[in-house]
């Protein structure tokens, strides 16, 4: 799984002009780092409550507090926008956009429940996952160069 999102993040497609290269380099390239944000994000959301709770001698030492949540979903936001949108110019295949949309969705509703730690963990680990998901079908629709309505 980890060597799959390194070669996400590494990888770009073959296109015919230097101008759709760029765009097309760019766009993979911010695929690869959501779908690399969205694992740090998994791995937050569930690796630290359990290690706070293996650890609670440290545990008021890694809360990173309620601004990172907020800072991390103002940086998820514009970049998955930037790429799931360009994706679909590229590859016109709905179903990314839309489970993205979904996901920072989610995401946004879990920031908002803050207060109930068991649903803002849940939503925001499932719309990490789906915006990871929705990353990669933009990434692959990208790489195959044709309409990918069939596999997306």
């Amino acid at each position: 799984m980890l060597w799959y999102i390194i070669s996400i993040c590494m990888s770009s497609s073959p296109q015919t002009s230097p101008a759709r290269d760029r765009r097309a380099s760019t766009g993979n390239l911010l695929d690869g780092f959501a779908v690399c944000a969205s694992a740090a994000c998994m791995v937050h959301c569930l690796g630290l409550p359990l290690l706070l709770a293996v650890l609670p001698a440290i545990a008021h030492r890694l809360d990173p507090g309620e601004h990172f949540h907020l800072a991390v979903l103002l940086l998820a936001v514009p970049t998955s926008a930037f790429a799931l949108v360009g994706g679909w110019r590229r590859h016109r295949g709905f179903v990314p956009l839309a489970v993205g949309a979904i996901g920072l969705t989610l995401m946004a509703l879990g920031l908002a429940l803050a207060h109930r730690e068991a649903i803002e963990t849940a939503l925001t680990v499932a719309g990490s996952l789906l915006l990871a998901g929705a990353h990669v079908a933009n990434w692959r629709g990208r790489s195959g160069g044709a309409r990918c309505e069939s596999r997306c």
